[in-house]
């Protein structure tokens, strides 16, 4: 559903066996070995720092294809009850997939795109509810984030695929059809219009952070205290402590050399996204451009390498990270001194020789751990 990038924020790591299968868990002998055996590691150890990065003990983890990656549960050891609850809360994900998707042709946001144009379309209080919000967050970003940039993605993939760039023309085109002041929202009567025939909406920016809001307050109505919740390992959402830690420890990966990280973030009762172009992206001419765009120019953007975000939630962080992407960092700096339950980290080009320098914003320094000999950190 997404074409975010799935690298970036990395829980947890696998060291030894590949997590087991949703119905390899629900098989009596299977589940309890699993429930005995299991082991992961959340983030990798810095060595001669290993007293001073918070570290995973055992887990369970039980994942499931969704939306175009994996999506994780991670637990503590306990009861055989709690492998059964996280099941249904990635059962939760799929059921949500086919509200949020545009890439089945029965999907409701499939109808609302087809049909909204001709006269109030009635959705249901979960895809209201992210339409809303994804509205909303259109709204505080100045069309940094907008949801209604459906045509230009669109334009984009097409591009991809003929190895080509879009004209003026037909960037002109999907941006006329770009605008959140087209959509409107019945809250009473929970209907969308457009105001344009041309709108088509998009949630691959937020989507993902949904569905895991949901399913952590499925987990958390259940009484399943303490878990990790991953999408596509881009979005994460944390609830409770782990191995003694207050919190989860979730490593920062980076942007650079993919298969290193250069910090650690200990999350607890919050969400953290991450979004960069550096896994997605396609070359022209010499030039390579991501697959993150400016819905205010249906250009790529370049001006940061990656964006971490901490929110509240992770329908919000997953949006904001692909905002403050486009934002860049003065203005993603801005809105978080307005909005100081967010907090991020901004990742510009490298320029001293190939150490990343960083702007960390809002992040107690209690939950933050780098490794200094692959940054030049800054903070605000």
């Amino acid at each position: 559903m997404s074409d975010r990038a799935s690298r970036g924020s990395k829980p947890p790591a696998d060291h030894g066996e590949q997590p087991a299968s949703r119905r390899g868990f629900l098989r009596g002998d299977s589940a309890r070995n699993a429930l005995e055996a299991a082991q992961e590691q959340l983030a990798d150890e810095v060595a001669g720092e290993e007293s001073l990065i918070p570290t995973a003990g055992p887990t369970v983890r039980l994942s499931t294809q969704a939306m175009a990656c994996e999506f994780s549960v991670v637990m503590n050891p306990g009861p055989a009850s709690q492998v059964m609850r996280a099941s249904d809360a990635l059962d939760l994900v799929h059921v949500l997939e086919q509200k949020m998707t545009v890439y089945r042709d029965d999907a409701d946001l499939v109808r609302v795109n087809e049909q909204a144009a001709d006269g109030p379309v009635p959705v249901d209080e979960d895809l209201f509810e992210v339409l809303a919000l994804a509205l909303e967050l259109c709204e505080q970003s100045d069309g940094a984030f907008d949801p209604t940039s459906g045509r230009q993605i669109d334009l984009w993939r097409r591009c991809r695929a003929e190895r080509r760039l879009p004209t003026q023309r037909e960037r002109d085109e999907v941006l006329a059809a770009t605008g959140c002041a087209d959509v409107a929202l019945d809250r009473e009567a929970k209907t969308v219009r457009f105001r344009s025939p041309q709108t088509s909406l998009n949630l691959g920016a937020i989507g993902k952070g949904f569905a895991l809001d949901r399913a952590a307050e499925f987990l958390a109505e259940q009484e399943v205290d303490d878990f990790l919740l991953h999408g596509g390992h881009s979005s994460v959402a944390a609830r409770g402590s782990h191995a003694g830690h207050d919190g989860w420890p979730v490593g920062i990966g980076n942007p650079l050399l993919t298969s290193k990280r250069f910090g650690t973030i200990l999350l607890k009762d919050r969400a953290m996204s991450t979004s960069g172009s550096n896994i997605q992206y396609f070359r022209h001419e010499g030039r390579k451009y991501g697959h993150l765009l400016d819905p205010r120019t249906a250009m790529p953007t370049d001006g940061l390498l990656s964006v971490v975000v901490t929110a509240p939630s992770a329908a919000l962080a997953d949006a904001l990270s692909t905002a403050f992407f486009v934002m860049g960092v003065e203005k993603a700096q801005t809105f978080c001194n307005t909005y100081t339950s967010v907090g991020a980290i901004l990742i510009p080009p490298p320029t001293r020789g190939g150490r990343l320098d960083i702007v960390s914003i809002g992040i107690p320094d209690e939950n933050l751990f780098l490794d200094t000999d692959q940054l030049v950190c800054g903070s605000d």
